[in-house]
């Protein structure tokens, strides 16, 4: 199944999923800082559609190509703002959740450096591309490759 397929056979759950971005969007968070958060989740999980798409739109928004290669790596690349080093430790804790269950020392190092609306938008992003990660790959949508 491709994207398009799951997009016109479920326009509902689409427009759902859709619908928690844009949330994350209209709130206000830093898209450049979510893209760099569901292309982490998405290397986590494997997901070769969602890595790609997020590569994608990073690219042109343009987030800094350096960080989208070391992304993976963010702990040691030196390069990551306080706040990208947070959202990255905190949708890794979140994405590993079956690895290890973040405790409150967790949440209140996360709020050292996100107030608590700006966290519970980083935690909606984290969920959401989740969801995606497992459809993507559950259905095998297909990388988009750009020509």
């Amino acid at each position: 199944m491709t994207y398009d397929d799951f997009r016109t056979s479920q326009p509902d759950a689409h427009a759902a999923l859709l619908a928690l971005g844009k949330c994350v969007d209209d709130a206000g968070l830093e898209k450049e800082l979510t893209e760099l958060v569901k292309l982490r989740v998405s290397q986590i999980n494997g997901c070769a559609f969602c890595i790609q798409l997020h590569l994608n739109i990073a690219r042109k928004l343009p987030v800094d190509e350096t960080k989208l290669g070391l992304v993976a790596a963010w702990r040691d690349a030196g390069i990551f703002s306080e706040r990208e080093m947070a959202a990255l430790r905190w949708a890794e804790l979140l994405t590993e959740l079956a690895c290890t269950s973040p405790g409150e020392s967790d949440w209140e190092d996360l709020r050292a450096v996100f107030d608590e609306q700006e966290a519970v938008l980083l935690t909606v992003t984290v969920g959401a591309i989740n969801n995606w990660n497992r459809i993507a790959a559950g259905l095998r949508f297909p990388p988009p490759i750009p020509r």
